[in-house]
């Protein structure tokens, strides 16, 4: 996550500690108010811990950090000043999403809306992404504070779409379309393209299920790949495609997508780095355009951040 001074924020989920990657490329420590430097309760278990992180859209101004953090008894999203001397003290604005040892979701994103985006996996019980009163499976869009969005598909529900497995990742086009990742189970991941009150079809369909699906009143994806091949987690959008990071697959895919207003079918999904740096956790547009910073994910001590020039 970048800030406004050319440095980057990352979270390490295992380790619930924020770090600053400075644009000379050193990693520093982010101190905490906890004494043991962990951000926001975070507790980490199995995919759990300190997840996404989204800059407030007005930082420079009140200085926040939201994150997405698994705690004691639930999933939350939390949110601190950033000053010269760390993190301050974590403040809930979104509580009680479901966790458990994996489907925990955890993305974060503020759209050109200004509203905040976050993605929850369906805790290990498929049926809740079908259930609109539950936060798990879902993609919720909620105000700065945490509450509801106004002009949601419900009024009074923060639930943006729903029939989600696990989305891992988020990004807008030029055009303010929205893009997601999305782990799928055993036959499909996906790539989908998110409008208000769509349902995705978990845990009903993996992947595309055709006429009978959208009979049914779900969504087919864009794209879907075999988890062999992807396990998608974080993405990008440049003018003409979508990048996703994989995890399994060990690849970058460039999925080209169309820029015009209407929209438009993709193009044929390109593999980029296919073996040569492990698994991809994320991607990013980096700082100042031209490039993309892409996180490796081995979790051996070794990962790196790298920088794949564009054009």
């Amino acid at each position: 996550m970048a800030l406004p001074d050319g440095s980057s924020l990352l979270s390490l989920r295992d380790e619930a500690r924020v770090v600053r990657l400075t644009a000379a490329g050193d990693v520093v420590e982010v101190p905490t108010t906890s004494p043991d430097g962990t951000f926001g309760g975070a507790l980490p278990r199995g995919e759990g811990g300190l997840l996404g992180l989204a800059l407030s859209p007005s930082f420079g101004e009140d200085g926040l950090v939201y994150a997405y953090v698994t705690r004691e008894g639930d999933n939350a999203v939390v949110r601190a000043v950033l000053s010269d001397d760390g993190l301050g003290e974590p403040e809930t604005v979104l509580e009680g999403i479901p966790r458990a040892q994996v489907h925990n979701g955890g993305r974060l994103a503020f759209g050109p809306d200004g509203l905040l985006y976050v993605t929850t996996g369906d805790a290990r019980q498929p049926e809740l992404a079908q259930d609109p009163a539950s936060l798990a499976g879902k993609v919720l869009r909620v105000t700065p504070d945490g509450e509801p969005a106004p002009g949601n598909p419900t009024e009074g529900s923060p639930v943006w779409t729903l029939g989600h497995r696990n989305v891992q990742g988020l990004g807008w086009d030029a055009q303010d379309r929205l893009y997601a990742s999305e782990f799928g189970q055993d036959t499909w991941d996906e790539l989908n393209l998110l409008e208000p009150g769509r349902n995705y079809g978990w845990p009903e369909v993996e992947g595309p299920g055709g006429q009978d699906a959208a009979d049914a009143g779900f969504t087919d994806p864009l794209v879907w790949w075999r988890p062999s091949e992807a396990s998608p987690s974080g993405l990008a959008v440049t003018d003409d495609a979508v990048w996703v990071s994989a995890l399994r697959g060990q690849r970058l895919w460039r999925v080209p997508v169309a820029t015009s207003p209407e929209g438009g079918p993709v193009g044929q999904p390109e593999p980029y780095l296919v073996g040569e740096h492990g698994r991809l956790r994320d991607v990013a547009v980096a700082p100042g355009g031209g490039a993309l910073r892409v996180l490796t994910n081995d979790g051996d001590g070794e990962d790196q951040l790298l920088r794949l020039p564009l054009g």
